[in-house]
């Protein structure tokens, strides 16, 4: 008897199938996920130095804003990432 775990992937494998990726395909995915690290960390670098600048000099509201800022420009990052690469992923199963 299968597992609720084993079935829902089951029904998940026939209604998304799993597209082969070329080696090209590989590479621009990793490259794509090496260029928004390394955005993530440059925008990280420099809000966090603004926040240690505002902690510093006890300016709390302007740390909340730029701890949501960072919050923002990470998930807006993130987002764009997986939109590129899901657009790779997409040329592949148009082939």
């Amino acid at each position: 008897m299968k597992s609720a775990y084993e079935l829902a992937m089951e029904r998940l494998g026939a209604s998304d199938p799993q597209v082969k990726l070329t080696e090209a395909q590989r590479a621009e995915i990793a490259e794509v996920e090496n260029r928004f690290k390394a955005k993530i960390a440059e925008r990280e670098v420099f809000l966090k130095g603004l926040m240690d600048q505002a902690r510093g000099t006890g300016n709390y509201g302007e740390l909340q804003e730029l701890q949501i800022q960072l919050a923002r420009d990470l998930a807006t990052l993130n987002s764009d990432r997986e939109a590129a690469k899901q657009k790779i992923r997409e040329q592949a199963s148009g082939q």
